[in-house]
């Protein structure tokens, strides 16, 4: 009796055998194991570009000739049984053989991201000058309607010659310490009339 109670009780809550707990859909999945190990192309990249930087160091240059030197001088004088590689050096021809077949693909994968980020140099450059361009005209277009705008305005010298033109205009017309203006003239009135 005990067993169809629990069966009842689960049908009642609508939990059956083939069910699964619900996963929550607000928050994250945790992290699945992965049989293969994942690794970042940063971090790659970015060791690459270390070791690239250091091959082209003379300090790296200085270090491998010290180490051939001692390599060459070791197989050459030391004793024959403690000798690793005889006088062909086959064996260092092919550790210098390996280590340019890693060194060349390290360096070309730390020149396409230095090309990456030169690129994105650029563009950023190009972007800056267009927008510096830009402000320039608007600039320009500025100062040119500035300029007519003035060029409709009084100044301060033009308004002196003005002045003085009447002056000198105003001098000329008077006679015996009386101004004559071109309307008396007109209406028959002259200074000798007065």
């Amino acid at each position: 009796m005990a067993p169809e109670r629990e069966s009842r009780d689960r049908v009642a809550s609508g939990a059956t055998a083939t069910s699964r707990p619900r996963t929550r859909l607000d928050q994250p999945m945790p992290p699945r194991r992965r049989l293969v190990p994942e690794w970042d192309p940063e971090a790659f990249g970015r060791l690459s570009e270390r070791i690239a930087r250091f091959l082209g160091t003379g300090r790296f240059i200085v270090w491998m000739t010290v180490v051939i030197i001692a390599w060459v001088l070791w197989n050459v004088f030391a004793p024959r049984d403690l000798r690793w590689d005889s006088y062909p050096f086959i064996f260092l021809t092919l550790m210098l053989s390996l280590q340019a077949s890693y060194a060349a693909p390290l360096i070309l994968l730390a020149q396409n991201r230095q090309d990456d980020r030169d690129r994105v140099n650029l563009e950023q450059d190009r972007k800056q000058n267009e927008r510096s361009i830009a402000d320039t005209e608007y600039l320009t277009r500025e100062i040119a309607s500035l300029r007519m705008g003035l060029g409709e305005v009084a100044t301060r010298d033009w308004i002196r010659s003005e002045l003085q033109d009447v002056i000198k205009e105003l001098e000329e017309r008077r006679v015996g310490g009386h101004v004559v203006f071109p309307a008396e003239r007109s209406h028959g009135r002259d200074v000798d009339d007065r």
